[in-house]
């Protein structure tokens, strides 16, 4: 079990006030695997002004200096790759080699893509008799989750130090050891004092400092929407600009002349992946109600497929959630479904056979437009399919949700499937299983939030605007 003892403040490991800790679990296992202290509203507080005395010096440097520390930063997580990798499937539960590859490499090539960005990026445009300039916002409060933990801190705290701001980081105090990880990363590569600073801790104690503080000009927030209105509503008191990446319920629109094995594959997957801990994770799959017997038949030989394992087993497909309470959680609104009239596709909420983990069987049930399972957020191993008679009433059902983040339409006419997505409102509408990509905006409508992460559409949302007028000659 390793034991960290300290928050990470104006450029210093800095021993902890309180003697309270998290424990962390080892979802596989259910073992503590590490304890981080429980951070204070003063040590947030002494971090937020840290990040303030650093930012005039900061955002001075030029924009190439600033990509060269983010450099080393990336040379740092490729070098600790391994032990990123492990601590965070022991963490999350994601299976060692999707976990290097998603959960390590994802972050690897962002905090790249973040230099990359702001080093192309056009600071400065003339228009008219006005320079218009874009500068940095100041000090970032950034709030992140535990289901893709690096790679939600790295979508913030990247572009924040390449567009110049300075940065205070409360992880996720179910899966902490990543960013501790990463702090050690980013101090080995020599950041001045005070622009990246760490404190773990509850929502209600440090968060609430970060979306309150007179002195954070912005809050950067991915988490439940529950959570993300409660850092919009402190946030108001100041005027703060808020990012948010909330919630989603997204849809997979399966048209009728779609290849139905494919579009099956392809939006099961798309629902697993981490386990369904996935806020984009397309977990209702839209269904013509004529080929629904094929569907279902084609569910049950996929699912058959995603071998349940310890995330550490390089023969696992799919690994445990993240804590108890997340698994009760999952199996409550499995069994809620059940209570309700779903028809039982493939899982259930009958135990897998491990003696120890956090396993739920991968579940599908077809469920009704009003059920609850077709309308809440489950972030588990759970897809829902509902038919639909026409396009008409499928595109009906895709938008019916307060969320609007991810999504898919398949069909085997391209142009009607993208006439189809831009009828959906939501963030991202993947056509016929199309891979992400890391450079597009990604965010999204409704109650799913507000801002976009990724490429320059992230790094923008740390900048400000700034027109300078110059006098307008008798000539001109």
């Amino acid at each position: 079990m390793t034991i960290y003892d300290s928050h990470y403040i104006n450029g210093a490991w800095h021993k902890a006030h309180n003697p309270a800790v998290f424990e962390v679990h080892d979802s596989s296992t259910e073992e503590v695997m590490a304890t981080v202290p429980q951070g204070t509203a003063e040590e947030a507080t002494q971090a937020v002004l840290a990040a303030r005395a650093a930012f005039p010096a900061w955002s001075a440097l030029s924009v190439e200096a600033r990509c060269v520390y983010i450099d080393k930063i990336v040379a740092g997580l490729k070098a600790r790759t391994d032990e990123m990798a492990t601590a965070i499937a022991r963490e999350v539960g994601m299976p060692i080699k999707m976990a290097k590859m998603i959960q390590v490499g994802g972050p690897v090539f962002n905090w790249g893509n973040a230099a990359k960005a702001a080093r192309a990026f056009h600071w400065e445009e003339q228009v008219g008799n006005s320079l218009v300039v874009r500068e940095p916002i100041g000090v970032v409060g950034c709030i992140t989750p535990w289901n893709f933990p690096l790679n939600q801190i790295t979508l913030k705290v990247a572009p924040a130090l390449a567009a110049g701001c300075t940065v205070v980081l409360k992880p996720s105090e179910i899966a902490p050891v990543n960013a501790m990880i990463l702090a050690d990363i980013i101090h080995a590569a020599g950041l001045p004092a005070g622009v990246f600073n760490l404190v773990n801790g509850l929502g209600p104690v440090v968060g609430e400092v970060l979306a309150s503080h007179p002195e954070v000009d912005m809050v950067s927030f991915t988490g439940s929407t529950r959570a993300g209105k409660r850092v919009a509503e402190l946030a108001a008191a100041t005027v703060k600009r808020v990012t948010l990446e909330l919630g989603g319920k997204s849809a997979s629109v399966i048209l009728p002349d779609a290849d139905m094995a494919a579009a099956v594959k392809g939006t099961v997957g798309a629902c697993l992946l981490n386990s369904g801990q996935t806020c984009s994770a397309h977990t209702r799959m839209l269904v013509p109600v004529q080929r629904y017997d094929e569907v279902k038949a084609l569910v049950q030989a996929t699912i058959a497929k995603f071998t349940l394992g310890p995330s550490l087993d390089e023969n696992a497909r799919l690994g445990p959630l993240v804590s108890a309470a997340q698994r009760e959680r999952v199996l409550g609104f499995i069994r809620q479904g059940l209570e309700e009239g779903a028809e039982l596709v493939a899982g259930g909420p009958d135990k897998p056979a491990f003696d120890q983990g956090y396993f739920v069987q991968p579940t599908v049930l077809r469920v009704q437009a009003n059920d609850t399972l077709a309308r809440e957020e489950i972030f588990g191993p759970v897809l829902v399919i509902l038919t639909y008679e026409n396009e008409e009433e499928a595109i009906h059902l895709a938008n019916d949700t307060i969320y609007g983040l991810g999504g898919g339409v398949w069909s085997a006419d391209l142009d009607h499937a993208v006439a189809v997505a831009r009828q959906i409102r939501t963030g991202q509408v993947d056509i016929n299983g199309a891979p992400f990509n890391g450079n597009a905006p990604f965010g999204g409508y409704k109650q799913s939030g507000n801002g976009r992460e990724n490429g320059r559409y992230g790094l923008e949302e740390f900048l400000e605007y700034k027109a300078m007028q110059f006098p307008v000659t008798a000539k001109s």
